[in-house]
């Protein structure tokens, strides 16, 4: 799978491609990302990218003409076009599962008061990672670049991945390690027993009660798949 990040400040990118999981899977060429800072694209003599609103209001809007080169340029066939945006569509588990099948994304983060509204008809889709604003667009490709490389086949283990929250619209169980006590909250002695049909029982029980208790929204879609 392809990524390709358009982004104004690639430096903001550089240190995540060497963090962790996304460091292990780009070296085991499961993944391939690409960082291009298109303010390259800009024709402007300064290499200015944004301009004053028509109609009047507050901030600057980057314009058309550097973003919509770059999206040419490494815009094939195969390529779904997504720009990161609060006004999109909220971003979910079961979409990054969906983006695992394409082979080529293109993510544009945006940065000032976001892009002249033209650039819908340049982009696939528009995507928000939560209902709150954030200065730019690079946290948000972060989020979806780690999300869906995670899930992509050898990213990790497909046994850790059984057990991750959202799944079956449930949180992930509680999960304890060493002391036993730890100023006098102790492990629940059924992780203990060694008898595995009870731990995965308990297990099942947590997570419902611990969906009920803090996404009672999921755990109604939970109940209402397992009538």
């Amino acid at each position: 799978m392809r990524t390709t990040i358009l982004t104004l400040f690639p430096e903001l990118l550089d240190k995540f491609l060497n963090y962790s999981i996304i460091k292990k899977i780009i070296h085991k060429k499961i993944i391939k990302i690409d960082i291009v800072n298109f303010r390259e694209f800009s024709k402007d003599r300064n290499k200015r990218v944004d301009d004053y609103q028509y109609g009047g209001g507050p901030g600057m809007v980057i314009a058309l003409p550097a973003i919509v080169a770059a999206i040419k340029k490494y815009k094939k066939k195969n390529s779904k076009v997504i720009l990161l945006s609060p006004q999109g569509k909220t971003y979910t588990q079961e979409l990054a599962k969906t983006y695992t099948k394409c082979k080529h994304l293109i993510l544009i983060a945006g940065h000032y008061e976001g892009f002249d509204e033209r650039i819908l008809n340049y982009v696939d889709e528009v995507i928000s990672i939560g209902d709150y604003v954030l200065t730019g667009g690079e946290v948000p490709c972060m989020v979806m670049v780690e999300t869906i490389a995670r899930l992509l086949e050898q990213g990790i283990s497909k046994e850790s991945l059984q057990s991750e929250t959202f799944n079956e619209n449930l949180l992930d169980y509680p999960i304890y390690t060493k002391p036993l006590n730890f100023e006098g909250y102790n492990v629940p002695k059924v992780l203990l027993s060694g008898n595995h049909q009870l731990i995965n029982k308990y297990r099942r029980e947590q997570q419902m009660k611990k969906t009920k208790k803090y996404r009672n929204d999921m755990y109604k879609k939970y109940l209402k798949e397992h009538k």
